[in-house]
Order: structure tokens, then C-alpha cells, then sequence
């Protein structure tokens, strides 16, 4: 009877933190979504890179991150990336980009590799439209675990109250949006 009554104030703190904490919890195990439709014609052309979280295949981008799309047939994009180095030198990534499977249109999968490699699931990574404003002019690009993510405009500067909008919106979906990168333009 005493061991219990002692019990019974550090079970109502484990309780309080526990109610305190489940808004977290539950935030950060909801998955991250895609953008329900696409129409992904009207997705092909020329974005630019207005920010990213960093990565390691970007490491010598220092500015004029672009990435141009085309619809090579029903199930195939060609994707080319391009930046310049701190050097001024140009550097172009050539790839594709198909449907993941999922049947949702804008989770795609990329591959920079060789095309004989295309049988290797780990060469593809998740290519997640996220965020895309109704006119096709700004959006977010990302994979399900949050590790990458990419703001892309046709144009190279985007308004302040687009990009504080969609920050909110990255923020809700769980992206830590203060380890982002502003990309230079050239």
C-alpha cells in the first residue's frame, strides 16, 4: 500500500509527459504525401533550384542549379541537372524518371546511373512531388523519408510571400525547413 501511494505522483508526471509529448510523436510518424494529381506534361520543361536541404551529389554546386524535364514516352522522363562549380565549371547529370509503381502520378523514381544498372532497385531513388501551386510556377520536390528536398520555380527568384508559404507548408509536413540552402543564381 505505501510502494503504491509512492508510485502514484511519479505515474501522474510519467502521464503529464506523456500527454505533453503525443502531439510529437503522432506529428513525426505521419508518412509524407504527395501531391494528389499532376498533369505531368504541364510539369516538363526547365525548373530552377531556389533551395535544398544539402546532399552529398551536390557538394560542388555552389550556384544556377537547374534541372530540365521531357517526357520521353508513356512511362519515361529524361532528366538533365546542371550547376556551376565554385571554379566556374558547368556540371550536367543526365538520367530518367518513371512511375514508382504506387499508382500516385507524382511519386516517381530517378536513376543518374548507367541504363544497364536499371534492374538494381537501389539506383533509383524517390523523386516525390510534394507541394506544386496550381499554375505549375513553384514547387517542392522530396522523397518519404524527409532526407532530400528540393524548392524548384521557372524562374530563377520566386516572390518572398511564395517561398514563406510554402516553408509553412514543408514545415507541417515534417521537413526541417531551417537546414535549407538558398541556391545562388548565376
Amino acid at each position: 500500500m505505501i510502494f503504491s501511494a509512492l508510485l502514484a505522483p511519479f505515474r501522474l508526471i510519467v502521464f503529464v509527459i506523456w500527454v505533453a509529448l503525443l502531439p510529437l510523436v503522432s506529428f513525426a510518424e505521419q508518412p509524407v504525401k504527395s501531391i494528389a494529381e499532376l498533369d505531368i506534361s504541364r510539369y516538363m520543361g526547365t525548373w530552377y533550384e531556389i533551395a535544398k536541404l544539402p546532399n552529398w551529389f551536390q557538394r560542388k554546386c555552389i550556384q544556377g542549379t537547374q534541372a530540365h524535364y521531357k517526357i520521353l514516352g508513356p512511362k519515361q522522363i529524361e532528366v538533365t541537372n546542371k550547376c556551376t562549380t565554385a571554379t566556374g565549371e558547368e556540371i550536367k547529370a543526365a538520367g530518367v524518371a518513371r512511375p514508382n509503381g504506387s499508382g500516385q502520378v507524382a511519386q516517381l523514381e530517378v536513376r543518374f546511373a548507367p541504363d544497364w544498372t536499371a534492374w538494381l532497385p537501389f539506383v533509383w531513388g524517390a523523386y516525390w512531388i510534394l507541394d506544386l501551386d496550381a499554375d505549375y510556377q513553384v514547387a517542392a520536390v522530396g522523397d518519404p523519408t524527409r532526407s532530400y528536398l528540393w524548392i524548384l520555380s521557372r524562374t530563377p527568384v520566386v516572390t518572398a510571400s511564395q517561398y514563406e508559404g510554402l516553408l509553412q507548408r514543408l514545415k507541417l509536413m515534417g521537413f526541417d525547413i531551417t537546414k535549407l540552402e538558398k541556391t545562388r543564381q548565376n
